[in-house]
């Protein structure tokens, strides 16, 4: 890596901006860019500088640029995945787009991490991506009602995922990440949308094999075994779970977590100095339903969740990770707000509502750091869900710098287009208050 002053001038700059006392580390402070909703802003080199800047000015110490979309396209040139140049009808002028923000980044003395949709790799509504290339690598879905459907003739998706078990997609994705690894100075990589579809995914004939191969033992009645949908007489469906649920849940845990060990192996390869991390939600009761298992191996879900095996347990990926940061996306910043609603809650992979006191900000961070065992983690927010209101959005951030090792906002477009820049600015400003 090229890092020769940068260590110097990042250090300062987390210091200065830090919430870290005594003998403790400064707390990142990350702003999330996003690939298709900032792309004309960040079209031209002086834009990129511009909000750099901004970003240092607020407070912020880490950019997380998206640099693989979810269809599947990078936004340099590659010799593994095909480059994103026009979107809606927009081309970017011929610059090197990443290459112009790590500069930025140096420039201001900021962290840049590269983010990477990682098993999504096209888009339905545009039709586009590697997936069109390659349907085998297209997941199967259980589809209430259809039976079990390729992920492009699912009606309206709109994000098309692989099969993470299939050996040739996880080549497909290490090949991508290490790549971008040797051409770029970055501080890491982050991973996202590193998991299965949602809980109808994915049930091909590959992965029959691949799990009957991991039990020892035949499924004889599949999908059904698994579990079976059934209308639940209200116009609607439920999920009966079969003899060998629990153990599907678990193996495609394994199978996620085998992909992350791969990816970290690979990359060390690539540079030692890289940082490897992971983005998730922060719903971790309902968040086996996409094959992640992002506790500490040593939290064990079996204890306190029903569909969890002991077994479940050794797959949880948090001690393969230099960061992690999981999105507390909701509208209550304290339990107490939570507790004043009516409670129910059904997140973006959710297949049906949930409760619990960890759908707020403040129980959402304390749930993770149990469940993490006390390794460090950067909470996140999505700036839309307090779009009516900034003081609520203020708290927030608040929040997560009190109760997490930092805050991750989810993305700069939202700051830009309500101008909270001054809100974001200040509220870093009261958490570090708040600290000394």
């Amino acid at each position: 890596m090229k890092k020769l002053l940068f260590p110097l001038v990042a250090a300062l700059t987390l210091l200065a901006c830090g919430c870290g006392g005594p003998g403790q580390a400064p707390k990142r402070k990350m702003m999330w860019l996003d690939c298709s909703a900032n792309w004309v802003r960040f079209s031209y080199p002086d834009s990129i500088r511009h909000y750099a800047a901004k970003c240092r000015e607020a407070g912020i110490t880490t950019l997380v640029l998206d640099m693989k979309c979810p269809s599947g396209e990078v936004v340099y040139p590659s010799r593994v995945a095909p480059e994103l140049r026009v979107w809606k009808g927009f081309e970017r002028p011929g610059f090197d787009f990443v290459a112009a923000f790590v500069e930025a980044a140096r420039d201001n003395g900021l962290e840049i991490y590269g983010s990477f949709n990682t098993f999504a790799e096209g888009h339905g509504a545009f039709r586009r991506g590697p997936i069109y290339d390659h349907p085998e690598w297209q997941a199967v879905n259980y589809v209430p009602g259809r039976g079990l459907l390729a992920q492009e003739q699912i009606e309206g998706k709109s994000i098309l995922f692989t099969n993470p078990a299939l050996p040739e997609v996880q080549e497909h994705e290490i090949a991508v990440l290490t790549e971008a690894a040797a051409r770029y100075d970055l501080d890491g990589i982050l991973l996202d949308r590193a998991r299965y579809d949602n809980i109808q995914s994915d049930f091909s004939d590959f992965s029959r094999r691949a799990f009957e191969a991991y039990v020892g033992a035949r499924v004889e009645r599949f999908p059904e075994d698994i579990y079976a949908w059934e209308e639940d007489g209200a116009g609607g469906w439920t999920r009966r779970e079969g003899p060998w649920f629990k153990k599907w849940i678990e193996w495609r845990a394994s199978v996620i977590h085998g992909f992350f060990a791969r990816t970290k192996e690979a990359l060390a390869a690539v540079d030692p100095d890289l940082k490897f991390g992971a983005y998730t939600g922060a719903w971790y009761p309902s968040y086996y339903e996409v094959g992640v298992n992002w506790a500490d191996p040593s939290f064990d879900a079996s204890q306190e969740f029903d569909w969890a095996t002991p077994e479940y347990g050794r797959y949880g990926y948090a001690d393969l990770l230099d960061l992690y940061t999981n999105g507390n996306y909701y509208w209550p910043v304290t339990v107490e707000e939570y507790r004043r609603g009516n409670g129910a809650h059904r997140n973006e992979t959710d297949s049906e509502v949930s409760r619990g006191d960890h759908l707020s900000v403040e129980g959402g961070c304390r749930f993770s750091r149990r469940l993490l065992a006390g390794r460090p983690f950067v909470g996140g927010l999505y700036v839309e869900d307090y779009r009516r209101d900034s003081v609520q959005f203020k708290r927030a951030v608040e929040m997560n710098l009190r109760e997490s090792d930092g805050v991750m906002i989810f993305d700069i477009v939202h700051i830009i287009n309500r101008d909270w820049w001054g809100a974001l600015g200040r509220a870093i400003r009261a958490a570090e208050t708040e600290k000394e």
